[in-house]
């Protein structure tokens, strides 16, 4: 008989750990753009050796989250106002196409993109913002992958971990506009299903838009 795997080939590698436990700190904000990491710190809060640490960071950095600095440590990087707008202006090309479409849209779609505004509600009532951000992202995935183009859907993917960290930070500075999300959310769901393709990418362009506006100092 085959023997049972050990405990260490059923725990991810150190490397793997420590790249988790960054990420999902930095991505939900409880490391903030400005905070210096050290590969002392986060050896002890992960209980690894130094050399997974240095692994780790080195692939957060591929990844524009942090920046090395030598003999000191790891910068977490704020999101800049360029990124922001970076972001925006690719979602507004994939997602407007993939609203136009989603038309006339499964009633798949139609079921998916309404437990996704409940959770949302739902979320948003108990004050989780991580978990409205991860909705949201999830509620605008379901349209881009209706639409059917594999290539569209993998740049879409690649967007992800931006725009999570984009969510949480701006729902904390304006928690006004969870409400507004949730009820433009409603609107791109009541065109869809009521098969206007026009109205569904003109309510996606303001949607989508305001986090661009927001970066400027604007507000609407």
């Amino acid at each position: 008989m085959p023997s049972a795997p050990t405990v260490q080939s059923r725990r991810p590698a150190a490397a793997d750990r420590v790249y988790a436990h960054v990420k999902d700190a930095v991505l939900q904000r409880r490391y903030e753009g400005g905070t210096l990491l050290t590969e002392g710190d986060l050896a002890q809060a992960v209980g690894v050796s130094r050399t997974p640490v240095r692994e780790a960071l080195l692939r957060l950095e591929g990844e524009g989250l942090l920046k090395l600095y030598p003999k000191k440590g790891a910068l977490v990087l704020a999101v800049s106002a360029q990124e922001i707008a970076d972001v925006v202006e690719t979602r507004l090309l994939v997602e407007k196409y993939a609203a136009g479409k989603a038309v006339p849209a499964p009633p798949g779609l139609i079921a998916r993109l309404e437990e996704l505004v409940d959770e949302m509600r739902d979320q948003a009532a108990v004050g989780d913002l991580n978990a409205v951000s991860r909705s949201d992202r999830a509620f605008h995935a379901e349209i881009v992958r209706s639409a059917g183009n594999r290539i569209l859907s993998d740049l879409y993917e690649q967007l992800r971990d931006r725009q999570l960290r984009m969510g949480v930070a701006v729902m904390h500075a304006h928690p006004d506009r969870i409400a507004k999300n949730i009820a433009e959310h409603t609107e791109i769901l009541t065109a869809l299903r009521s098969g206007d393709a026009e109205a569904a990418t003109d309510i996606v362009h303001r949607h989508v838009s305001w986090v661009r506006n927001l970066a400027r100092g604007e507000t609407r």
